[in-house]
């Protein structure tokens, strides 16, 4: 029942965001149009309790606007957008709807396989909600054994179809990344509490970053990219990170500014991009990226064949 209400909120914001402004009429019109209506009419008394139990599950507000006929709009659309939990969840939820309604079209509907690392991911969860160390038996992508130690989670992060969790090492003594995936055993150790650093924010600590790699002790740069003008309209749909700025911009290239911390991730990803893209500064970095295309380039020039 609790998941099915919540479907129910998931497509009244879908509703109403699409729409941008509707009346509670033609709202009325499309649930009846949706198999969860089930025939039965939405009545307005159930559509304000959904109102509100959207504003309190997602932080978004469905407000009136009287003038010329009652027609009801999210006032803080933009939420949608924001890259929060709650609109990760909405996100996930709305495409689930979407899929669930259109089992007849499975066969044309392609998703991308996720490495099992859920299996231990509410379990990391439940520890992190009471502060509780736990103990993990861990493989790393560059060991061939795996080892078991105490670690105390601070959070988990998703970053290209993994889950990474962000734990305080006591033997490290210092923060450290963890793959899900590669975690064989999690024990939750109830009689062990920890306390998080003064005023740690999760997200201020992967602000100046691109993906999972966060090197403390980095400051940000000012980057440079240039462009290729098919490669920028990806960049501007889909921004490699929020400080991302077009600068300039011409019929053949773009040139993009960014301020992070271009950690071997960032780098990868700039990489990946091929002949389309072209860091301009600054120069240390454009040299790094310029030693690995050589390095690639003499692994491909040889005589063989």
């Amino acid at each position: 029942m609790a998941k099915n209400l919540l479907n129910k909120y998931v497509w009244l914001v879908e509703t109403i965001y699409k729409a941008k402004r509707i009346t509670f009429e033609e709202i009325n019109e499309k649930w009846l149009d949706n198999d969860m209506s089930e025939g039965v009419e939405l009545a307005l008394r159930t559509f304000h309790k959904w109102r509100i139990a959207v504003e309190e599950m997602f932080g978004l507000v469905i407000e009136c606007e009287r003038k010329g006929g009652y027609h009801y709009y999210i006032e803080n659309a933009s939420e949608i957008k924001s890259g929060s939990l709650r609109s990760w969840l909405l996100s996930t939820i709305s495409v689930s709807n979407l899929l669930i309604e259109n089992q007849n079209m499975k066969d044309r509907i392609l998703l991308e396989d996720v490495p099992s690392g859920q299996e231990y991911l509410s379990t990391i969860i439940e520890a992190m909600k009471k502060n509780n160390v736990i103990r993990i038996t861990y493989q790393s992508y560059w060991r061939e054994e795996s080892n078991t130690f105490n670690i105390e989670p601070y959070c988990v992060k998703l970053f290209k179809q993994r889950w990474y969790l962000l734990a305080w090492n006591p033997y490290y003594q210092r923060l450290m990344i963890y793959a899900v995936d590669r975690i064989y055993d999690v024990e939750v150790l109830k009689d062990q509490k920890f306390k998080m650093i003064d005023d740690f924010d999760p997200s201020d600590f992967f602000e100046n970053f691109y993906g999972i790699i966060a090197n403390t002790d980095a400051k940000p740069q000012t980057i440079k990219l240039k462009v290729s003008a098919g490669q920028a309209n990806y960049l501007r749909s889909l921004p490699l990170h929020s400080t991302q700025k077009e600068i300039e911009r011409s019929g053949e290239y773009s040139i993009f500014q960014l301020r992070l911390c271009p950690e071997f991730d960032f780098q990868q990803e700039v990489l990946s991009m091929g002949e389309d893209i072209e860091v301009l500064e600054p120069i240390w970095l454009r040299k790094e990226i310029a030693g690995k295309i050589k390095r690639m380039w003499n692994k491909y020039n040889t005589n063989e064949g």
